[in-house]
């Protein structure tokens, strides 16, 4: 079953659900190494690596069960309102001296307001000034207008993830809708904005809800898709989650490789919790990542990241689309 659906992936013929929920139970290391040859095809050697900043914290109106910045727990994180135009610019060019082509402002809540998306946007003007970096951002569900003002400021990405499958999002936010998040997305879309979007393993879905997700990201046309795997934040209703082990994120982005084969799978949140820092998976079809810290969490260091890939013979690029 792996071989023939993988001969069919690489004559250009994407799987079906039914054939992708088929790999749930293949072979583990037939199945990635199906995967890593399909992403050589469709890839080569391409990394695309980024870094994210959080640019605004805590505080957050929203209940998404795994975040500590909701307003809704009880987390020890430290809060603060949007960082100034030279913090977010000091930052831009530590990333990019250490070898990152691409960085993203992420800040917490529904969305920002029309004067702070005017302060990003001078932000953003200067970075591009200032450096050669690409720049996304992550600002929550924007309107097409806003979108517009970040892509006329220099940004060339947003990102904005489902999470999970439209069936499992309500057990996870209750305050926005996954119809709230596809609208944001074609929204970024309308104004001539790449889309990132992705989602979180280890919500209490099943690898069903998992291939459901993936499978929407694809109809959408979306090409870079964070694979987070949870860290459970203690103070938040999903403290006590199961962790998903090296194997199963494995098994994940394989299965993501055959759905998406021309994507950036981009291991994202909660890699730090894997014994390998990631490595296995980016034998197994994931083709980028995001170094440094995380939002609220730390990260693994871009020099490390950095000898990971040297040692396994990736190349960072951009890879827009």
């Amino acid at each position: 079953m792996v071989t023939t659906l993988k001969n069919k992936v690489l004559q250009g013929q994407l799987p079906v659900k039914e054939e992708l929920l088929s790999l749930c139970d293949a072979p583990l290391e037939e199945l990635c190494a199906a995967a890593d040859e399909i992403r050589d095809y469709f890839c080569s050697n391409t990394f695309d690596l980024c870094t994210i900043i959080n640019g605004k914290s805590g505080r957050c109106t929203e209940d998404c069960k795994y975040c500590a910045q909701s307003a809704f727990y009880h987390t020890c994180i430290e809060e603060y309102p949007l960082k100034s135009q030279e913090e977010i610019l000091s930052l831009a060019k530590y990333n990019e001296a250490r070898g990152v082509l691409r960085y993203s402002i992420v800040t917490s809540g529904r969305c920002l307001n029309d004067h702070e998306i005017d302060q990003v946007c001078d932000a953003i003007r200067v970075i591009k000034r200032e450096t050669r970096l690409e720049v996304c951002v992550s600002l929550g569900l924007l309107s097409k207008d806003q979108y517009r003002e970040l892509k006329n400021a220099g940004v060339t990405r947003v990102h904005n993830n489902l999470e999970t499958s439209r069936k499992n999002f309500p057990t996870i936010c209750t305050t926005h809708t996954y119809d709230d998040k596809i609208a944001a997305i074609k929204a970024a879309m309308e104004a001539g904005l790449d889309v990132c979007s992705g989602g979180i393993m280890g919500l209490g879905e099943t690898m069903e809800d998992r291939i459901d997700m993936v499978l929407a990201i694809r109809e959408l046309g979306i090409a870079s898709i964070p694979v987070n795997l949870l860290n459970a934040i203690p103070g938040t209703p999903c403290e006590n989650s199961r962790r998903i082990t090296q194997d199963e994120m494995r098994r994940i982005v394989a299965i993501f490789r055959f759905a998406v084969p021309h994507a950036s799978i981009r291991l994202a949140g909660g890699r730090g919790l894997l014994a390998d820092r990631g490595e296995k998976c980016f034998k197994s079809g994931a083709n980028a990542a995001i170094s440094g810290d995380m939002l609220t969490t730390s990260g693994i260091s871009i020099e490390n990241d950095m000898k990971i890939l040297a040692k396994l013979g990736y190349k960072v690029e951009v890879k827009n689309g």
